[in-house]
């Protein structure tokens, strides 16, 4: 498939406003016009000082046109770049917009290979970046490559002698510059790559910082970090020693346009072949002929620079989505989970290897086994956040792969060990399971899973702030707000990831009421490392190593399964058994069983 140009993604994102660019460049167009004409006047006044021509009202008209122009040329650009920029501005909204849509719709792996930092990085730092040179480069790239060669067509006109001597001091520097990029072959590759690990590093530091306290990591973890800084600074730096003197010379010789112009023209001046009024507009137009094209080429840095963005952007963008149909055809029967010779693979390693499972509407299952056993493979495979490799994973007797993901992902309720909270107040957080939600309907899901009192407990009630992941709370008031956001969806399968593994007993004992209260009468998939937990649910599948060893009840588990015995009775000894009911109690398991 062909790749997509740089030009095409712009005019993509710009979006309704790409008319904006378009009267830009011919705003940009009639300055340079404008531009031109001064430069007119005065050789035409230089030419009627010389012929002697002394009346003053004359020179005073022609200098009110020059005035004119260059106010109407400074009116025409500011509108020129005012409009570049709303246009800019729209192509960043709908680069960042896109960007966030579509790590929502493809695999969570495929954003997992991926630091948070390097996303952060190219959402907001490098996408912001790119303002200043789409905002400035149509009008004012436009503006400065049109009047130059608008300059040396006319100066072709009056004299091609006299047009290619301006050329002389031109091909000096285009030596230069070709040496200068010979040398910097490659290093405009290897600072992005230096500053890209340096914004990596510095937000893994700051995100890690509690732990590099804790553990005394500071003067290593830091070093990392000067090391980067260190190889971000020394790559501008070597480019430069390579590229310094070479660039000199094309900053130097370039716009030198005189070297040239003014030894030939007096020549042919002095051989009668050109006329002084000819020679001084020659002069005059070569005054401003290449200095325009220097300030032009100084963008070609941010244009490699916002190509290499673009690349980073697009492949992104360019990623395969979940495939998955916009309508839904087939309506699910019941909300039975089915998986059938399911394979998965992350990084070239198989996960999975063939599983078949059958969970039944309102039953509650439970996932055991060793750590890296596969349990919450499964779990997101099941939530649709991966699709597998092989094999199919049904709902209602229906391939999850032919439902509408955004139906499907209505039908689950995921709550996670480590669910986020956004910073915002406690209110908006919990309305994230039903979009729309009144406050009545939040208020009424907190009562319904026992998070009411403690949330008219905080500072401000349901309108506290709960600050940059929830850091305001405590980990079990976190969970319990996440409990109550599942229960707002109010969806029919309700898995929980180990959601209590980082809760105090204290706190999981609240926690464990409030998932009672939650998944009453639904289908509930638990993943759980305390077995006292799950001991009373349906069904519970013994997991180990991509594998299902056994599944069974607690009591069959125990006769049948080693694994599970050995798994109960290192659970059974360990100190930190502090006997906290079934994940929903039997009592509360068996209504939602046979709701």
């Amino acid at each position: 498939m062909k790749k997509r140009s740089t030009f095409s993604w712009v005019i993509q994102f710009a979006g309704r406003k790409r008319s904006y660019y378009i009267g830009s460049v011919l705003l940009a167009i009639l300055g340079v016009a404008l531009s031109f004409i001064p430069y007119l006047v005065i050789a035409r006044i230089v030419g009627e000082l010389i012929s002697g021509n002394k009346d003053f009202s004359y020179y005073m008209m022609l200098v009110f046109i020059m005035g004119l122009c260059w106010v109407l040329r400074v009116v025409f650009h500011s509108i020129s770049t005012s409009l570049s920029h709303v246009a800019t501005f729209n192509v960043l909204g709908g680069i960042r917009t896109q960007l966030c849509r579509k790590l929502s719709t493809i695999p969570l792996g495929s954003v997992l290979d991926d630091n948070s930092g390097t996303y952060k990085n190219i959402i907001v730092e490098r996408v912001d970046s790119m303002e200043t040179t789409l905002a400035h480069i149509v009008p004012e790239f436009t503006a400065n490559i049109l009047l130059p060669a608008v300059m040396f067509i006319y100066i072709m006109v009056l004299d091609w002698r006299m047009g290619l001597a301006n050329l002389i001091s031109v091909v000096i520097g285009i030596c230069f510059a070709a040496v200068m990029m010979a040398k910097s072959q490659g290093e405009f590759e290897v600072t992005l790559q230096k500053t890209k690990y340096l914004n990596d590093t510095a937000v893994e530091y700051i995100n890690g910082i509690e732990v590099i306290k804790a553990f005394g990591k500071t003067g290593s973890s830091y070093e990392k970090f000067v090391l980067a800084a260190k190889e971000g600074a020394d790559c501008f730096i070597n480019w430069m020693r390579k590229c310094i003197w070479f660039q000199a010379g094309t900053f130097s010789f370039t716009p030198a346009t005189f070297l040239g112009v003014l030894p030939v023209g007096l020549l042919l001046v002095r051989n009668n072949s050109l006329t002084a009024e000819e020679f001084i507009t020659c002069v005059i137009l070569s005054a401003g002929l290449i200095s325009p094209l220097m300030i032009a080429f100084s963008y070609m840095d941010d244009i490699m620079k916002m190509k290499a963005i673009f690349g980073e952007v697009t492949e992104i963008i360019e990623r395969d989505d979940m495939v998955r149909p916009e309508k839904l055809s087939k309506e699910p029967t019941g909300s039975d989970i089915a998986l059938r010779n399911v394979r998965f693979s992350y990084k070239d390693k198989e996960i999975l290897h063939g599983l078949n499972m059958d969970i039944k509407q309102g039953e509650v299952n439970a996932f055991v086994g060793p750590s890296g056993s596969g349990k919450s493979t499964i779990a997101r495979l099941i939530d649709s956040l991966w699709d597998v490799d092989e094999g199919e994973i049904t709902f209602g007797g229906v391939n999850i792969k032919e439902l509408p993901l955004d139906y499907y992902t209505s039908q689950i309720a995921y709550v996670a060990q480590d669910n986020y909270l956004f910073d915002m107040s406690v209110m908006e957080n919990i309305r994230l399971g039903k979009a729309g939600a009144t406050d009545e309907e939040v208020i009424n899901a907190a009562k319904a899973c026992g998070c009411h009192e403690f949330i008219l407990g905080l500072e401000n009630g349901y309108y506290t702030v709960v600050g940059g992941a929830g850091g305001h709370l405590s980990g079990g008031e976190r969970q319990r707000i996440c409990i109550a956001r599942a229960m707002l969806k109010n969806a029919p399968v309700v898995i929980m990831d180990e959601a209590t593994a980082y809760t105090d007993p204290e706190n999981e004992a609240l926690v464990q009421e409030s998932v009672a209260k939650l998944v009453s009468g639904k289908t509930l998939i638990v993943i759980a490392h305390r077995l006292s937990t799950i001991m009373d649910a349906d069904k519970i599948f013994v997991i180990n190593d991509g594998n299902i060893e056994a599944e069974g009840n607690h009591e069959q588990l125990l006769a049948q399964c080693p694994l599970y015995r050995k798994m109960w009775d290192a659970h059974s000894m360990s100190k930190d058994d502090d006997g906290v009911d079934s994940v929903i109690g039997s009592e509360n398991r068996r209504e939602a069983a046979h709701a």
